[in-house]
């Protein structure tokens, strides 16, 4: 019963990414006669895709890059020092504290959006790069902090304060002696937050908007493919150009999700 149940879930999520692949390299009439089969591949769907003037793809994984990269220093340095304060406090308003991050894991990001908007507009930073990446960082903290002091709960305090004998502060003691400590969260939090900026799709279109001139994956994708929402040989190697680097980061830091999600629930 568990086999089965397993296998029609890796069902379920491979074939969707067989027929978007399978595709990529076919012609219209092939996808629409045989959208299962293999007869007909070619790359030419696919050179027309990265040539795309609707979406230059280059352009589109630079931007977001840049956007994943600036919040996941942003969360890095925000999260993880908030957590540390939190973990190692016994004082009963620091529990308190991370239960409000808690419940913020909760809340949709899409129900943030109108109300994010009407602040960034009085700050000026509607359209902007910087409104957009402080919003985007925003959204990870809940979590980020979350984890992050679930992790430091379990390093021994007795590091905090053999750094204090020799003299440490409390902020030269977390990034010199804890936060090295911290790498498998620190890399489950990068990973899913990659994720996260990566497939964003409303935000991006809501906070820069089309008249910002720039364009993430997913804005990008959508605008060279809605007026060719019937033209798959438009539609598949697009959607697939934008999924790919994804895979293979996912491929090569899988392990570390699992690790960064476990080691602090069985350390000590």
């Amino acid at each position: 019963m568990r086999k089965s149940f397993l296998w029609v879930t890796v069902a379920f999520m491979l074939v969707p990414l067989y027929v978007l692949t399978v595709n990529a390299f076919k012609g219209q009439q092939d996808i629409l006669a045989e959208p299962f089969g293999l007869g007909g591949l070619t790359l030419e769907p696919l050179g027309r895709a990265l040539t795309n003037p609707q979406f230059n793809v280059v352009k589109g994984y630079a931007v977001t890059l840049l956007f994943v990269v600036a919040v996941n220093v942003l969360s890095v340095l925000l999260a993880a020092p908030a957590a540390y304060v939190i973990a190692r406090s016994p004082k009963r308003r620091f529990r308190i504290l991370m239960l409000f991050f808690l419940a913020g894991t909760f809340i949709p990001g899409q129900v943030l959006v109108i109300p994010v908007v009407y602040v960034l507009k009085t700050l000026g930073l509607m359209g902007t790069i910087r409104g957009f990446v402080l919003f985007e960082t925003v959204l990870t903290l809940p979590f980020s902090i979350f984890l992050y002091a679930g992790y430091i709960a379990t390093i021994p305090a007795v590091l905090d304060q053999a750094a204090a004998v020799d003299g440490a502060g409390r902020l030269r003691t977390f990034w010199r002696i804890v936060f090295p400590l911290m790498r498998p969260a620190v890399a489950t939090m990068v990973i899913l937050n990659t994720f996260s900026v990566w497939n964003d799709f409303v935000n991006p279109q809501i906070i820069l908007g089309p008249g910002s001139g720039l364009y993430t994956v997913t804005t990008g994708v959508y605008a060279a493919v809605s007026q060719y929402s019937t033209d798959y040989t438009v539609v598949f190697p697009t959607l697939l150009l934008a999924i790919v680097p994804l895979l293979v980061f996912f491929v090569f830091m899988q392990r570390h999700i699992i690790s960064g999600l476990t080691t602090g629930a069985t350390k000590g």
